[in-house]
């Protein structure tokens, strides 16, 4: 089977990805192929082709973090699974139009479920279903702050959080305020130099968790907007995305400040929540990602949460893709579709 990839040569703009075909092999025992019907552009895949995810391959590679698609051929002791739909967290290799996937690592998506409203929720979902319930395990009636939370993690975030019974506050530009406002959250202008008084003004006492995917100097306020026993969890370094320099800089500075604040006698937690951790326990970590993602696919399945997709591109117009991904224009997660002329 012929497979269409996009490779990232090397640190370069969008139009510098390139399309390339190449033979598939067989699946074997326990492995499948998957028709790829959705792949998501997240922000993991920005900073890899600026060199700058803590721990992406060498160039060149096929980028990808997650997909949704359809099983078209199995190997010995899967065939039960052909014809199914299923989600994979892959990291990389996403995005292509067919990918070969050990069978464990799928995840079904319930019938009737849109492929790319899925998708929209495969990283997203379990990233910000496992801050919220296990990581700052939120309460009814608590205050939280979500930082950018018109995008992906952070849309996800507000809406978990409402369900939980949560008041939530959302940082975003003002154009997407009315969208932050539609999910259920306060919104405020995370640009506003007096930002952390105008949280103070909503959370006079404090929020109980912040969720900061930015890092950078504004960490410190994220981490002093915490009410006692308040946890801040740390999940990216948005902040230095455009900085030349190392990759893994900016996250070992992030991991010092955490302990440090984890060592005062302040009565909050700080934290950084790595999505794999816990990888090299692969068949718990098989496990733990199926119970949560079958979590976050139920709400979506029951309508309790919605899909923000910004736009469906077809994998060979990827270029597109990234750069609209990266334009800050859009509200919710641009989704690379089958190929142009594709037929399912």
């Amino acid at each position: 089977m012929r497979a269409l990839e996009v490779v990232l040569p090397g640190a370069v703009e969008p139009d510098g990805l390139e399309l390339r075909h190449r033979d598939l092999p067989s699946p074997a025992a326990g492995q499948v192929v998957v028709r790829v019907e959705a792949s998501g552009v997240s922000f993991a895949e920005q900073q890899m082709r600026r060199g700058k995810y803590y721990d992406q391959p060498p160039f060149p590679f096929v980028p990808g973090y997650d997909l949704v698609g359809t099983v078209v051929r199995t190997g010995a002791g899967a065939g039960h699974l052909a014809g199914g739909r299923f989600a994979a967290l892959t990291k990389v290799g996403g995005w292509a139009d067919h990918v070969l996937l050990d069978a464990a690592d799928l995840v079904p998506v319930p019938d009737g479920v849109d492929p790319a409203e899925a998708e929209a929720f495969v990283v997203n979902g379990i990233t910000a279903w496992r801050m919220l319930h296990h990581v700052a395990r939120v309460r009814p009636d608590q205050t939280v702050l979500v930082h950018g939370a018109n995008v992906g993690v952070g849309s996800t975030l507000v809406q978990l959080a409402r369900l939980a019974g949560a008041t939530v506050i959302g940082t975003a530009s003002p154009r997407h305020h009315d969208a932050v406002r539609d999910l259920g959250a306060i919104p405020v202008d995370y640009r506003a130099p007096d930002l952390a008084a105008r949280i103070e003004d909503l959370a006079p006492h404090g929020v109980d968790a912040v969720f900061d995917h930015v890092g950078g100097p504004g960490i410190v306020d994220s981490f002093r907007l915490l009410a006692p026993r308040g946890t801040l969890v740390a999940y990216g370094t948005a902040s230095t995305r455009d900085e030349p320099g190392s990759a893994r800089l900016p996250v070992l500075k992030l991991f010092a400040r955490l302990l440090l604040w984890n060592a005062l006698p302040n009565g909050h937690r700080a934290t950084f929540f790595n999505i794999w951790a816990g990888k090299r326990r692969q068949a718990a970590f098989r496990a733990a990602l199926r119970r949560d993602l079958t979590e976050v696919f139920g709400l979506l399945a029951r309508g309790k949460l919605r899909a923000r997709v910004a736009a469906r591109v077809p994998l060979d117009d990827v270029a597109r893709a990234v750069a609209l991904a990266e334009s800050g224009t859009v509200t919710g997660k641009v989704v690379l579709v089958p190929p142009t002329g594709t037929t399912r």
